[in-house]
């Protein structure tokens, strides 16, 4: 799996909810769209990143999301 990928593609999510006004309802929609379209094992990965220096090419708001949503972003069998 390439987590730099999975980066670069959370980013690209996040730079689309970043236009809401609302930034609780932004983090909502990162979350949303990575437990709907992500398999597990993406999500796995992109959570994992969070433990890595990669953690710092995240933009803020999917650092956010993700830090947040942790426990339902998390694949079932992971938890």
């Amino acid at each position: 799996m390439d987590t730099v990928k999975l980066i670069q593609m959370a980013n690209q999510i996040g730079a689309f909810f970043a236009a809401w006004p609302d930034r609780a309802e932004a983090r909502e929609g990162v979350a949303n769209h990575l437990r709907r379209f992500w398999e597990p094992r993406m999500r796995r990965a992109l959570l994992q990143s969070l433990e890595t220096p990669l953690a710092e090419s995240l933009t803020p708001l999917v650092r956010e999301a993700l830090e947040q949503h942790a426990d339902t972003l998390m694949p079932v069998a992971d938890r």
